[in-house]
């Protein structure tokens, strides 16, 4: 054979054996593009951002974004909170971190018992974090908007039997996408400001992190520094207590506060009537 023909041919083959490759890159690329324009726009520095998303741990990621869409809040068992394992659990909780617990009720006025009872529904008082890349599942919720591309993957992702309307996905889309990409914003300040990694971050399927399972958004608006290292870590139980008295103080948890008021504030962390009833219920119970 001709020497030219002959390095034609492997020439060929090989562009034909790393087209897939090329493509699945292109895609993977194409998912977050629009994100990356919009995050520059906003004033996060290009060359930071394209390291971030060339790196392969970060990837749409439409199967855990459509548990995202198939939560339902009344499929929740709040009644397992009120056990006695775990009542038990929780009252070790409070004879193990009672300086931590006692320092936040000191300084912020929020009761330990309350503050364990949250730290109790969230994450098992830091037992289950959740193992889901906070940036993917934000950068993923945040590129549906406008991308019906991204949005049939998410669509088709979902079993059959809990897919909610189409009408009801579109509307969620709409809403979450946009709220999605603010999250996503101040989750790259928190790791900017903490010196973190943001692929290293991992938490909920629905983008909270930390044993008080915050969204980065309050994570900076009322995350504080619980140990006194100068760092605010939610994965850090001190900090973590902290944070969720801080939380409850700026939405006007008082000591002493009334039972319809520490009902209205409860309720502005997880805006589910049966939640609020379980961390007063559980509370009472420590208390007694």
């Amino acid at each position: 054979m001709n020497r030219f023909l002959h390095k034609k041919t492997i020439l060929i083959f090989l562009l034909l054996m790393m087209a897939p490759f090329s493509g699945l890159l292109s895609a993977q690329e194409e998912s977050f593009q629009k994100i990356m324009k919009r995050l520059q726009t906003d004033g996060f520095d290009a060359e930071k951002l394209q390291s971030l998303y060339a790196k392969p741990e970060v990837q749409f990621d439409p199967q855990t974004v459509s548990r995202f869409f198939m939560h339902s809040e009344s499929r929740v068992d709040y009644s397992k909170f009120l056990s006695e394992p775990a009542i038990q659990q929780a009252k070790w909780y409070l004879f193990r971190h009672m300086n931590e617990l006692e320092s936040a009720e000191n300084r912020l006025g929020v009761d330990k018992e309350v503050i364990t009872a949250i730290l109790l529904v969230e994450t098992r008082l830091g037992n289950y974090l959740g193992d889901s890349s906070i940036l993917n599942t934000l950068s993923s919720l945040a590129a549906l908007q406008d991308n019906p591309g991204l949005q049939a993957q998410v669509w088709n992702a979902m079993p059959v039997e809990r897919r909610i309307s189409e009408s009801l996905f579109n509307e969620k889309v709409s809403k979450r996408s946009k709220w999605a990409y603010d999250e996503l914003k101040s989750l790259l300040r928190y790791a900017s400001k903490e010196g973190i990694d943001p692929v290293s971050i991992r938490g909920s399927y629905a983008g909270a992190l930390g044993i008080a399972q915050f969204m980065p958004s309050n994570i900076l608006t009322y995350g504080i520094d619980g140990d006194g290292d100068g760092h605010v870590d939610l994965f850090v139980h001190s900090d973590a207590i902290a944070s969720v008295a801080n939380y409850l103080k700026q939405y006007g948890w008082k000591k002493g506060i009334d039972d319809g008021k520490a009902r209205e504030v409860i309720f502005h962390y997880n805006h589910s009537q049966p939640y609020v009833d379980t961390i007063l219920k559980v509370a009472q119970r420590l208390k007694g």
